[in-house]
């Protein structure tokens, strides 16, 4: 008989809660687990019992893997089930998140993490408590577009030192009844649902974190969209050395790069925090040269790396101290904003 290359024999896919079926869920992450390697579809938890059910006949889940909002914790004696991701509103998160945690189950929860400091806190506490692990969907740490950007803002060989970054990160946002533009339900405004790509991405590109935030708030007079939340937030962070990341946030505007500049050189993203069709080029001797990275489903690489994580013992890339951190900073910003000063960030 003819020799030829067998399939390797798949290994154990981790089974996945989807907890919230908005547009997130439905575009995006729902068909990023078709492709996963190492995690599966296995429940829903939902507010919409007919939306859930005609979700589960697209992707053959059984009925019995549709649970409600009020009866989360019957997941607890689902073994079909060993992680939850949390794809709420801000304010939600905090709560389903621990329901999850108490009920046995690993969490990847959407950014940002909360809408406070200390409900992040609470979570985290809640994660060691049970002996699970918490992940926050900051997608971009996994893609390889920014994973390149990255090597290059930290690599002093190739270009010299980064000296500036430029984040921007911004949409104009629609129906002002939605609850991205209630506060207590998002927290607040553009800076907590966009603009915390350009405070992640400064983060990461420098390598270090930041001593201090200066910041300034503005919204368009009179525009029902921004009654309770704010539409443009533009911010500076100060880091150790001569770094500085100047960020914009907003909410009335398209903007959507990623900039290092070095002495004689300079490389951005743009557009940079899309789910698909990313572009980087390099700046320097008078040319530009595009580079081309590998195109990916972000969210089945997040998840699979989250699964990984879980079956191999490993920690992840974004726990939740990450989401801490932010939260942390955008209270900052808002602070600096309303003072109308500097304010030093603790180390």
């Amino acid at each position: 008989m003819p020799q030829f290359p067998l399939p390797e024999i798949p290994g154990k896919k981790l089974g996945w809660a989807i907890v919230g079926l908005g547009r997130l869920a439905v575009s995006q992450i729902l068909p990023g687990l078709v492709e996963a390697k190492r995690s599966r579809l296995a429940a829903f938890v939902s507010g919409s019992p007919d939306k859930a059910k005609r979700l589960a006949q697209v992707y053959g889940l059984p009925e019995k893997g549709i649970y409600r909002y009020q009866d989360m914790e019957r997941l607890a004696s689902d073994p079909a089930v060993d992680v939850v991701y949390v794809v709420l509103p801000n304010s939600m998160h905090a709560e389903y998140t621990i329901r999850a945690l108490k009920a046995g189950k690993h969490v990847l929860c959407e950014k940002p993490m909360a809408n406070t400091p200390r409900e992040c806190e609470e979570m985290i506490a809640a994660a060691k408590t049970a002996n699970r692990k918490l992940s926050i969907g900051y997608r971009l740490h996994y893609e390889p577009y920014n994973q390149a950007l990255v090597k290059i803002a930290r690599d002093t060989a190739e270009m010299g030192p980064t000296r500036l970054i430029l984040a921007e990160a911004g949409f104009s946002i629609g129906d002002p009844t939605q609850w991205r533009l209630r506060r207590a339900m998002a927290g607040g405004g553009s800076l907590m649902d966009i603009g915390i790509y350009a405070l992640q991405a400064a983060r990461y590109l420098a390598g270090t974190e930041p001593t201090e935030v200066n910041a300034q708030v503005s919204s368009t007079p009179n525009d029902p969209r921004f009654t309770e939340v704010e539409e443009n937030v533009t911010f500076q962070l100060r880091f150790p050395g001569a770094l500085v990341a100047n960020c914009t946030s907003s909410y009335g505007v398209g903007v959507n790069r990623f900039r290092v500049c070095k002495p004689n050189a300079a490389a951005e993203l743009d557009p940079a925090l899309s789910y698909s069709g990313l572009r980087m080029r390099v700046f320097r001797n008078g040319g530009i040269e595009e580079r081309q990275h590998p195109a990916i489903d972000q969210f089945q690489t997040e998840m699979d790396h989250f699964s990984g994580c879980i079956q191999d013992g490993t920690d992840t890339a974004t726990p939740g101290e990450e989401g801490l951190r932010d939260l942390r900073i955008m209270m900052a910003i808002y602070e600096s904003a309303r003072s109308g000063k500097p304010v030093a960030l603790p180390s």
